[in-house]
């Protein structure tokens, strides 16, 4: 009998901009979409969590833009008006990330009505080390798995005792990453275990300058497409959330 393959396909940036928003539940509710993320210190935030009533929504802890919603940051780390600076990511220290952490978690269950599923970081800067313990620390401890990235941060999670996917696929660069092609080729490489796409779609920004804008429409087209639908149907795969990992 095969193993069994699961899929998560994760939309990061909820609660970024409103046209980004609409294209994404979009993608959960008409597509293939099965999972998305919150950034719970947005301008939109509090809408965007009404919108996404009832789906499988994580947080997507946000330590790059806009205001930190915990106290313990120093002002030296901050913008002039108080703002996040993702330049001074790697100086943050472990105490101001967890605190931090435990404060968009519980933003984004008020907002959401509900716990979050599980929670990923903006940018990746769980990259940093001092970001990537201090996560672990408050998801050890509130029971909440992490989007892990690669076999190092995913050995280190489990070690932490962090449920986390076995694999993960997804970028977001100058072309679009969810093509129809890329979509193929990834489903038929699909191995067993659970496994994230990342992915961006949505309709183009109209609030929010991002590098990463006409290619969420691309992606968008790609997870709304009947062709990906019948492919994922015929393959056997389960598509999945992350509440199927959160801790017991």
């Amino acid at each position: 009998m095969p193993a069994l393959r699961r899929l998560i396909i994760n939309a990061d940036d909820l609660g970024y901009d409103r046209g980004v928003d609409r294209g994404l539940l979009l993608a959960m509710r008409q597509g293939l979409v099965s999972s998305a993320t919150l950034m719970v210190n947005s301008p939109h935030a509090a809408e965007a969590a009404e919108a996404a009533r009832g789906l499988p929504v994580g947080l997507h802890l946000n330590l790059a833009r806009w205001r930190p919603l915990s106290r313990a940051f120093p002002a030296s780390l901050l913008s002039a008006d108080g703002a996040f600076l993702e330049a001074q990511a790697a100086a943050l220290p472990e105490g101001v990330v967890e605190e931090e952490t435990r404060a968009q978690l519980q933003r984004a269950e008020r907002l959401l009505g509900r716990r979050p599923t599980h929670l990923d970081v903006h940018k990746h800067l769980h990259r940093l080390p001092a970001i990537l313990r201090a996560v672990a620390v408050v998801a050890r401890a509130e029971g909440f798995p992490v989007r892990a990235l690669d076999a190092e941060m995913r050995a280190f999670l489990a070690a932490e005792g962090v449920p986390t996917t076995g694999h993960f696929v997804g970028e977001a660069g100058a072309e679009a990453y969810w093509t129809l092609e890329r979509f193929f080729v990834e489903l038929a490489a699909l191995g067993p275990g659970t496994t994230e796409w990342m992915c961006h779609p949505g309709e183009p920004p109209t609030e929010v300058v991002s590098g990463y804008a006409l290619q969420r429409k691309v992606e968008l087209d790609t997870f709304t497409a009947e062709k990906a639908r019948a492919a994922l149907a015929s393959s056997g795969v389960v598509l999945t959330d992350y509440s199927s990992l959160a801790a017991r």
